[in-house]
């Protein structure tokens, strides 16, 4: 049976009519908002990653239905230009396909008050896979990036 629900992705207020069994991952992708990406699609490589009412969430195992006036936002809501740069500079972005949930991971973790140390980034992105950068240049670009915003050299 299908379910009309509204929520706001990356500030901007959608309908979307689905299914009881849809993901949101499905939903946002089947209605033109495919900045996300799904890779696994069972919660395990991170590709998927959202803020949910300011929860990191993998879209893939969160039925739509339960977003009903939600706020979701998205790495096209998220990307700023500063992590672009410094995800260029540093080598951390190859294929591609993983960036989507990296950056919403780094962002999130980035809305911290206090500083990230190179463990925090490490437990930040753990939940997310890349089989093409070998880590190293993303955590420098995260670490590079939440020290500009702070003003730390």
């Amino acid at each position: 049976m299908a379910s009309d629900i509204r929520l706001t992705v990356d500030g901007r207020q959608v309908s979307l009519t689905v299914e009881a069994d849809t993901s949101l991952l499905r939903a946002l992708r089947s209605n033109g908002l495919t900045a996300t990406t799904g890779a696994c699609e069972q919660g395990e490589c991170g590709s998927c990653s959202v803020r949910l009412d300011d929860r990191l969430v993998c879209s893939c195992l969160v039925p739509a239905v339960v977003c009903e006036g939600s706020s979701v936002a998205t790495v096209e809501g998220l990307l700023g230009g500063d992590l672009a740069e410094a995800l260029a500079a540093n080598g951390a972005v190859q294929c591609g396909f993983c960036t989507p949930g990296f950056v919403v991971a780094a962002e999130t973790a980035m809305d911290r008050l206090e500083p990230l140390s190179l463990d925090d980034v490490r437990e930040a992105l753990a939940g997310n896979l890349c089989r093409c950068t070998g880590y190293e240049g993303l955590l420098r670009a995260v670490l590079e990036t939440d020290r500009a915003r702070r003003g730390i050299a």
